[in-house]
């Protein structure tokens, strides 16, 4: 008969005494021997005894006492409480003597929340014991390493020794993973679920733990799985090589929570202004799932600190943003010394987004940038010269609702930041209020078609309200801003139409009704006591309303011109959309004023009380402007280069190329002159639209006298060309790589205010300098691989060009004409390179420049940025451990700023 791999349950083997159990034996005997040492095991239930047996008399009589015999047989001692399933590839043989089961070659053996796969499995179910080992190959090596598995720990040791009942393992070469951490160890003893004593063990982050780059050597320890690692004398080992840094004991958290309050460790660092410092130390709150919290500090030795609270919080399908509050007080030099200085600088960043399917009617959103307007050039902890180089910092928060009411409703409310940080001057609205109706369309019958001049007149209503400040850093939030508030409200009705006109032209007409409410007016008098004009604020309820007239017209030729379906270019397709507007706003007089300008009071000037207002104030002269445009698209067929492709392949030539200019009916021909310069604008894509080009001029069709000021005379009159070029400019921007387009943003420098992209070099966090400063990129291509090299070493390249030109007063010079360049190559594997920089063509001297090198060490990246040139030139260097349990690992060198 042949043997065949068999899969078997032991459950509960119970051995009665001889005389009960005979027979079972013989039976268990007989399949042993038929099935070559495969067994079908079977569970044996003993047969039920009687507890006891109770003798009584028909009658009961007085004092008569029952009798209970006790059985003399005890009860049989089961050896396991559970089933256990096993499993073996050559065989699986069952030693009734010994009590032993044995399992060969790719066993698998089950028994409650244990799982045990290896070479050689010995069930010993008399001492509730198993032992599980490798086995040799026909090579002779051994092979078939054990996997001990129980409920969330796994172990892949060389051997392994455990005893079902008291839960207790010896473990020969353990190795298993908590979290991030990789251990190994030469013996392990289990004491329990929750304990084990290791000897000779290392521990790393690295991949491969049987040959890390480095791992913490110690000979005894103790581990308490999901929660902590405590350890004797500890050393440092690198490459094998054991290193100078040892402690007397370690500790090592390893929490099964997805993150763990903890100290951050600082680094050390010098300054030549500042002194020795300590930077980037503090405290990590894992507050809950939703939020945390990380305070962070600087000091300098010369009295200089900073404090940085950051917080980043998450709500699934509700919301999520960060908020990073930074202050510093900065000393300069020492006191008494001629360069010495004090000052306080801060920065609140708050960024917040709403998930929309959490409340389709109404959104919420945040994007704030406020503080110092030299924050960025003076901070001791920031390293993006792209904040350093914007002028601008802007913040928005707003909240959108919307009514489903018939016509639907909308309102909104909205606060806005904007700080110029070269003027220091702030603007800001808190808040402002935009509401609004949908059209309405009272002409629409109930068949709802809209067609026709009266059919398609519609009407809406939209509210506007502002509370506006301006003022400057000194006073930002001080009562001196709120006294300069300007409020107001403003209602606006637009009342318009379109139709149709000769088949082929779409006309509009519309007129749009203001009124505007302010709660501040101006007096202006002559006042004899000083000798001058003086300005007096008005407080109260005020109001002026205006109107406007507009109507336009227009239409879309198309052109297409020919060459042959056998040319390379079949055809090239040109689309005209020529437009006409004509806008009308009559005089408001009735809301001006005159008043005296000297003490004798025949000289009068006039002005309007609602000069300054929030929404401005009513023209005093009535415009009359007709307007002309017109925009052009240009597109090619182009045969296909793929001769399997019968349809041809459509380019774009120019995406649009556009003129216009306006003709003012009330010109006087002194201040207001009648035709206005023609503007050209224009764009196109080159190279598989990875190129942009963007270009304008500004044709002005007046003279200038020789003092450079326009007349009242065409240029062509004068003895010039038809149209004087006032300026141009030309912009090219072009991104390539050999990986194809990649999504790469800069996004610290952008949420600082500066560029999305590189061109102003990379944005360095000195916070936390484990991340890289280069796109983290999946390539699932495989490089090339010649007989001498790789052929493929990924890069990509960002360049920006600008030129720009002005003849205002007959300079007729190049005003702007630069070149900026970002480029990023992985030099071999594991070094990546890239340098940011630029030429002023106009200037003669190279732009800002950055050089930036990084080195993937598996477990560990060390990083070098230096900026060689201008007054933010600095280097830093890092080298440390990539995992974040191990983050204070860490040696971070960087100059001191020249700012």
């Amino acid at each position: 008969m042949t043997c065949q791999k068999t899969s078997h349950t032991f459950t509960k083997i119970a051995f009665k005494p001889l005389h009960t159990n005979l027979f079972n034996i013989v039976l268990l005997s007989f399949f042993l021997t038929l099935g070559c040492g495969n067994v079908y095991s079977q569970e044996i239930k003993p047969k039920k005894k009687p507890l006891s047996t109770v003798k009584q008399t028909d009658k009961p009589k007085t004092a008569t006492v029952d009798t209970i015999k006790v059985d003399s047989i005890k009860p049989t001692k089961t050896f396991l409480d559970g089933k256990v399933k096993y499993k073996a590839k050559d065989y699986a043989k069952i030693d009734q003597k010994k009590k032993l089961i044995t399992l060969y070659n790719e066993a698998e053996l089950y028994y409650k929340d244990v799982e045990l796969k290896s070479g050689i499995i010995v069930l010993d179910y008399a001492n509730d014991e198993v032992y599980a080992g490798r086995i040799k190959d026909s090579a002779g090596v051994l092979v078939q390493y054990p996997n001990f598995k129980q409920g969330a720990s796994e172990v892949q040791p060389d051997s392994i020794r455990f005893n079902f009942k008291t839960k207790k393992a010896l473990i020969y070469n353990s190795r298993t993973e908590q979290g991030e951490f990789k251990i190994k160890a030469a013996v392990t003893k289990k004491e329990n679920d929750s304990v084990y004593f290791l000897r000779g063990a290392r521990f790393t982050t690295s991949k491969d733990v049987d040959n890390p780059e480095y791992y913490f050597q110690t000979n005894r320890v103790k581990f308490v799985p999901g929660k902590k690692v405590v350890t004797g004398l500890t050393n440092m080992v690198i490459a094998d090589v054991p290193t100078p840094l040892a402690l007397p004991f370690a500790y090592f958290p390893m929490s099964e929570e997805k993150s763990v309050s903890g100290i951050i460790i600082p680094s050390y660092n010098d300054s030549n202004t500042r002194g020795f410092s300590l930077q980037n130390g503090g405290y990590y709150f894992a507050l809950s799932d939703n939020y945390d919290l990380t305070v962070l500090g600087d000091y300098y030795t010369n009295g200089s600190y900073a404090m940085r609270f950051e917080s980043a919080y998450a709500k699934r399908y509700k919301y999520r943003g960060n908020v990073n509050v930074r202050f510093e007080n900065l000393i300069n030099s020492e006191r008494g010394y001629p360069d010495y200085s004090k000052q306080n600088i801060y920065n609140i960043q708050w960024t917040h987004s709403k998930d929309t399917k959490s409340s389709p009617n109404s959104s919420f959103s945040a994007s704030v940038n406020m503080g110092s307007s030299k924050y960025f050039k003076q901070s001791i902890n920031q390293a993006n010269v792209g904040s350093n180089l914007n002028n601008t910092l802007s913040s928005s928060i707003s909240y959108n609702k919307t009514f489903n009411t018939i016509p639907q409703a909308r309102i909104s409310l909205t606060a806005t930041h904007s700080q110029n940080t070269q003027t220091e001057v702030i603007n800001m609205t808190l808040p402002s209020l935009q509401a609004s109706i949908d059209r309405v369309y009272p002409f629409v019958g109930k068949d709802g078609v809209k067609k026709g001049f009266i059919k398609n007149i519609n009407l809406q209503y939209n509210l506007s309200g502002k509370n506006n400040f301006v003022t400057t850093d000194s006073l930002f939030f001080k009562p001196q801003m709120f006294k300069d508030a300007q409020i107001g409200m403003q209602h606006t009705i637009p009342l318009s139409t379109n139709f149709k006109l000769f088949k082929y032209f779409s006309a509009g007409a519309s007129t749009n009704y203001q009124e505007t409410w302010v709660t501040k007016t101006i007096e202006k008098n002559y006042d004899d006591s000083v000798n001058k004009v003086v300005t007096t604020t008005v407080n109260g309820f005020d109001a002026f309303r205006t109107y406007n007239f507009s109507t336009n017209l227009g239409t879309t030729i198309y052109g297409t011109f020919n060459f042959g379906d056998d040319k390379k270019i079949q055809s090239i397709r040109h689309v005209m959309r020529p437009s006409v507007t004509y806008a009308y706003t009559p005089s408001f007089e009735k809301y001006y004023n005159s008043y005296a300008v000297d003490a004798s009071g025949r000289i009068t000037t006039e002005y309007t009380r609602f000069e300054g207002g929030v929404y401005g104030a009513p023209g005093k002269e009535n415009s009359n402007i007709v307007g002309f445009a017109l925009s052009n698209t240009f597109e090619a067929k182009v045969r296909d280069s793929d001769s399997t492709k019968t349809e041809p392949k459509k380019m774009m030539l120019l995406n649009n190329l556009n003129f216009s200019t306006s003709y003012n009916f009330n010109a006087d021909g002194k201040q207001v002159l009648a035709w206005q310069p023609l503007l050209i604008s224009g764009g196109t894509q080159f190279f598989d639209n990875k190129m942009n080009m963007n270009f304008g001029a500004v044709l002005d069709p007046y003279a200038i006298d020789n003092s450079g000021t326009k007349i009242d005379k065409f240029n062509i009159d004068n003895g010039g060309s038809l149209f004087r070029m006032t300026s141009a400019n030309v912009t090219l921007n072009y991104s390539f790589s050999n990986k194809g387009v990649k999504d790469k943003k800069n996004t610290q420098s952008q949420q600082n205010g500066g560029r999305s992209d590189d061109l102003f070099g990379t944005n360095t966090d000195l916070n936390d300098s484990r991340n890289s400063q280069f796109a983290n990129e999946k390539d699932d291509d495989t490089d090339v691989i010649t007989e001498f090299f790789s052929s493929k070493l990924p890069w990509d390249m960002t360049m920006a060009y600008s030129l720009t030109y002005s003849n205002v007063n007959r300079e007729n010079k190049i005003t702007g004409n630069s070149i900026m360049i970002s480029a990023n190559m992985d030099i071999t594997p594991k070094w990546k390179g890239g340098v940011s920089t630029g030429y002023d063509f106009v200037q003669k001297g190279v732009t800002f420049t950055q050089f930036r090198f990084e080195r993937d060490l598996l477990s560990w990246r060390m990083a070098f940025n230096w900026t060689p040139l201008g007054t933010n030139s600095n280097w830093n260097f890092f080298i440390g451990i990539k995992s974040g349990v191990l983050s204070d690992i860490k040696w971070n060198k960087r100059s001191a700023s020249n700012r």
